[in-house]
């Protein structure tokens, strides 16, 4: 079959050019042979095929029940097939060059309740008076998260000459290596004050022995679930993401500005922080409801 060797040639290309890794290849191989068998059912070949192939080829995938975001994975794999028969000669033209993506919703972030993140913040903190430094960690490590919303990655790697005056702000270098000052309230301060009092004077908060110097944000995952299975929460609902979903979530409820949660989250868009909107939404019709003159009126 001259498509399976096209496809070879292509995958022997992203190997040998481009560094792909085994799985990645596999991957590839697996869904370029899937479109090369819709077009040989259509009587074409790969090197003929044309913009509505790859449409009707699109469509019978959303047709198959196929996720958007897994079309969208075919679809990037084709048009890196076709740019490489176009720049081999094997091709004239790129039939994916004008063929839109299919859309993906964007789903709304997973969020705990108020209730249930005190529940995980009581449980911790008893868990904590017991002195057990991995517990005092975790402990501070959770009362830090909620009450700034900080990535994973920003938490368990933060330094201590990130703590400012009397731990009332943060300094925290965020992506693309930006700076923004992140206020504490007075629970994570003390708890960070106890911490810092208590362990000796690293470079990191939260030091390890790994090569990094730091906790690895996959033990922080990992005591956290432990943590929400002992307070009797679904531990498939709980992780620091979570948690950082919880933060802005529960501002926006309660009445914070959109621009600010946008800058206390590190996001350069604005649009990023409006998946938030939803609760934003929520607390408005609320509003409405509670104080508009006809509210309630027949």
């Amino acid at each position: 079959m001259r498509d399976g060797h096209l496809i070879e040639a292509f995958l022997e290309m992203m190997s040998a050019e481009r560094g792909a890794a085994k799985n990645t290849i596999a991957a590839y191989r697996r869904d370029l042979l899937d479109y090369a068998g819709f077009l040989a059912r259509a009587g074409r070949a790969v090197s003929e095929a044309r913009r509505e192939d790859v449409a009707d080829y699109l469509s019978s995938l959303s047709a198959q029940g196929l996720a958007a975001s897994s079309a969208n994975r075919r679809l990037s794999a084709l048009r890196q097939l076709h740019r490489f028969l176009v720049s081999e000669g094997t091709k004239g033209d790129d039939p994916t060059r004008i063929v839109s993506a299919p859309k993906t919703g964007r789903g709304l972030p997973k969020v705990l309740s108020v209730e249930e993140v005190d529940i995980l913040l009581s449980c911790a903190e008893a868990e904590a008076s017991g002195g057990e430094e991995s517990d005092v960690r975790l402990y501070v490590l959770l009362e830090l998260l909620y009450a700034t919303g900080l990535r994973v990655s920003e938490l368990v790697s933060l330094e201590r000459r990130a703590v400012r005056r009397d731990a009332d702000h943060l300094t925290v270098t965020g992506k693309g290596g930006k700076d923004r000052l992140v206020p504490l309230n007075d629970r994570a301060k003390d708890a960070l004050i106890g911490w810092l009092d208590s362990t000796d004077k690293e470079k990191f908060v939260f030091p390890a022995k790994g090569a990094e110097g730091h906790l690895a944000r996959q033990v922080f995952a990992r005591d956290l679930k432990g943590l929400a299975s002992r307070a009797g929460l679904p531990v498939a609902k709980v992780s620091p993401h979570v948690l950082r979903h919880a933060f802005a979530s529960h501002l926006l409820a309660n009445g914070a500005d959109l621009r600010v949660v946008q800058m206390l989250l590190g996001h350069a868009d604005i649009s990023t922080t409006q998946i938030y909107t939803h609760v934003l939404d929520a607390h408005l019709r609320k509003l409405l409801e509670d104080h508009h003159p006809l509210s309630g009126d027949a």
